[in-house]
């Protein structure tokens, strides 16, 4: 186990492959929402850091860069995009989503963009190439339903998916937030590459179900969220630490009742990264990636200091001792959202 700490990883990050098919990637990538999406959208954006960040992902080894046309809306692929121009797009696995839509700029928590679904064939078909030209990109190797659209089945969804696939558009299409009989239909209709769901030390619900599912027929599980939306990192003791309208201010667990709670978690984990000689942060990725060869987290930032600290979790290999102890925590108070 390396020292403990932000510094740099001294040897390259381990790899694992996106599902059963590859690419190979980095056992850690990078979400992008943050930077454009949902946490302090008053405060002023940095995009130069912020490309930056995704150039520095890159050397560090989180290979995938995962986004969505639906966050901003529509800004974050354009960020990605110019990240990713100068020759670091072929460094990249490029993963972006469809499905959400903004259904009007605010109303949504924290007044972020109201999001609703659209999970039409004929959506679906436009969106792909509204998305390859935000990302300024002729593909993308990841293309993810965001969610199920209630009002469309998913066969015929994923059938428009396999169609970008056939198309070049993109190389390989993922779920989000989906059941294992969810995931089977979909698989019948096309491979299904990727699942991505929340998962963390205070959210594992997957564990019951889809991981074992995806684990069993070959499919990457990419769990966003992994640091609990930046709760088991210790960044916060108190609802007044979030920003004034970060979306974090009206979920359940994030409330002043639930959050004091919710401490004895983050002290629990600190207690072990203490004795592991690492950050809280790192234990809690190191946790999620022990979960499965294929399982990747995708923990967000914008913040350089931050990324190379989720980034050098992937040299962290917790012993069984340590995983019994985190295993064993208690499920957190409220709800996700």
């Amino acid at each position: 186990m390396p020292p403990g700490g932000s510094g740099r990883s001294v040897v390259p990050m381990r790899t694992t492959t996106l599902g059963s098919a590859g690419p190979e990637v980095g056992v850690i990538g990078l979400g992008c929402m943050g930077m454009s999406h949902g946490y302090d959208i008053t405060g002023p954006r940095d995009d130069d850091t912020s490309i930056s960040v995704i150039r520095q992902a890159l050397d560090l080894g989180a290979t995938l860069i995962d986004t969505s046309d639906v966050y901003g809306p529509y800004t974050n692929e354009e960020l990605v995009g110019r990240a990713l121009a100068d020759g670091h797009r072929e460094r990249a696995v490029l993963a972006t989503k469809v499905g959400l839509v903004a259904t009007s700029l605010t109303g949504g928590p924290g007044n972020s963009p109201k999001i609703g679904n659209n999970g039409r064939p004929e959506h679906i078909r436009t969106a792909i190439d509204d998305s390859l030209r935000r990302l300024d990109t002729d593909h993308v190797d990841l293309y993810q339903l965001h969610r199920v659209d209630p009002e469309v089945p998913i066969e015929e969804s994923w059938g428009a998916m396999a169609e970008v696939v056939a198309a070049g558009k993109a190389r390989q299409i993922g779920l989000s937030e989906v059941t294992v009989d969810q995931i089977a239909r979909a698989q019948a209709v096309h491979p299904v590459a990727s699942v991505q769901s929340e998962l963390s030390l205070w959210t594992r619900d997957p564990l019951a179900e889809v991981l074992p599912y995806c684990v069993a027929h070959g499919i990457a599980f990419l769990p966003f969220s992994p640091l609990g939306r930046g709760f088991l990192t210790g960044r916060f003791s108190s609802f007044d630490d979030l920003p004034a309208d970060d979306f974090r201010r009206g979920l359940p667990r994030f409330q002043q009742d639930a959050l004091r709670a919710n401490l004895a978690i983050v002290a629990r984990v600190r207690e072990i990264a203490d004795r592991a000689s690492v950050t809280p942060a790192q234990v809690a990725l190191a946790w999620v990636i022990a979960q499965g060869d294929r399982v990747i987290p995708i923990p967000g930032t914008k913040t350089p200091k931050y990324l190379v600290d989720n980034c050098a979790a992937g040299d962290v290999r917790l012993g069984a001792e340590e995983l019994a102890d985190l295993d064993a925590l208690p499920a957190p108070e409220g709800g996700r959202y």
